[in-house]
């Protein structure tokens, strides 16, 4: 999938206002709302893009090129809207043709859902809810009590259970203040015995699935590490151009083109073609996985390959930033300097535990 260049001129146009105000700007999530982005994974009979793996890991990739803040909003927020492949049917038939739905919220347990009977009491604290301002249910997960008693699993570990919660529920905590994809908003948010039906709690398990779409049937985990991957890949992809264009005005500097040109330039043409044969690589892992996904075939080695090799491509991204930054000058210390902007955006990105070598 391609970006139009009336879609291109807006996320340039607008990345700067997102990161000043600290939210997506209404310009940017009218773009987002005109090309369902935040629907990537909602089937096309809700009224959303159903696009298949590849096409939508493409679609992020491209739009982290240009906006990584508001490739990683979209990401997370259309990851979260991924789950109304795990819903009540009934209840995401009524949710999910809007234009405007958004799930979003926490990977992370950060309360406890008390059962009464058919409903569930939510209370506790949540962090980094991608998109807090303009979510319109908001996902967390918690740990099961009963009587006031934690409840266990078949394996006896505590039973945690995954929940959304419309927005007039949720109080937010205005608490992202971060130096880099800022527009994110990823807001903390809590919950005080908000009492939710039973079919507001799903699991992310293909074999609990509620839909027939192929989508649902790929598991969670290489699904985020492939989503997440492409915006470090987009994100990286722009600042080696950006490097080489200034690397290019540069060599009009007569110091610089004697002392240093080379061996940067050099150092670049081995990052970029690294990056190339990589990006190749990954996006042939995923191409594959879906094909044997649809081929009833074993995936186990693929998914394995997937996790392993999204880690290491983002610990060489990481480490190349910090070899090519020196060597933009002081204008890269220039905060509204898009090459600052990407630099922060890496960084800050880089924060997510599911991409470092030692989450696994």
């Amino acid at each position: 999938m391609q970006l139009t260049d009336a879609a291109i001129a807006v996320l340039r146009d607008q990345q700067r206002k997102g990161i000043q105000q600290k939210s997506l700007s209404d310009g940017q999530l009218e773009l987002i709302y005109r090309n369902k982005w935040f629907k990537i994974w909602v089937p096309e009979s809700l009224n959303g893009l159903g696009l298949d793996l590849v096409s939508g890991l493409s679609l992020l990739k491209e739009l982290a090129y240009w906006d990584g803040g508001l490739a990683w909003t979209v990401t997370l927020c259309a990851g979260a809207n991924l789950f109304v492949g795990f819903i009540d049917p009934g209840v995401g038939r009524d949710i999910f043709p809007s234009k405007q739905v958004c799930f979003g919220g926490s990977g992370q347990i950060g309360g406890v859902a008390e059962r009464e009977g058919k409903s569930y009491r939510l209370k506790g604290l949540w962090k980094y809810a991608t998109g807090a301002p303009h979510l319109t249910h908001f996902t967390l997960n918690a740990y099961i009590q009963e009587d006031g008693q934690p409840l266990l699993d078949q394996d006896g570990n505590p039973l945690v259970k995954s929940f959304f919660v419309a927005r007039e529920f949720v109080l937010i905590h205005y608490d992202w203040d971060t130096f880099g994809l800022e527009a994110t908003a990823s807001h903390s948010f809590s919950l005080d015995n908000i009492c939710v039906d039973e079919n507001q709690s799903f699991s992310i398990d293909a074999s609990k699935s509620t839909r027939p779409e192929l989508l649902y049937q790929y598991p969670f985990m290489p699904f985020a590490e492939l989503t997440l991957l492409v915006n470090f890949m987009g994100t990286y992809h722009r600042f080696l151009d950006l490097l080489e264009k200034l690397f290019v005005l540069k060599s009009n500097q007569g110091k610089w083109e004697r002392m240093e040109s080379k061996a940067a330039f050099r150092k670049l043409d081995e990052m970029q073609q690294d990056y190339i044969h990589r990006s190749h690589a990954i996006m042939d892992l995923a191409a594959r996985s879906w094909d044997n996904l649809k081929d009833e075939a074993d995936n186990a080695a693929l998914y394995e390959r997937i996790a392993l090799e999204s880690r290491d491509f983002v610990e060489t991204i990481l480490s190349n930033v910090i070899k090519l930054y020196p060597h933009t000058g002081i204008s890269g210390a220039d905060t509204d300097n898009e090459i600052n902007i990407l630099f922060r955006n890496i960084f800050t990105a880089s924060q997510h535990k599911l991409l470092q070598k030692g989450f696994l």
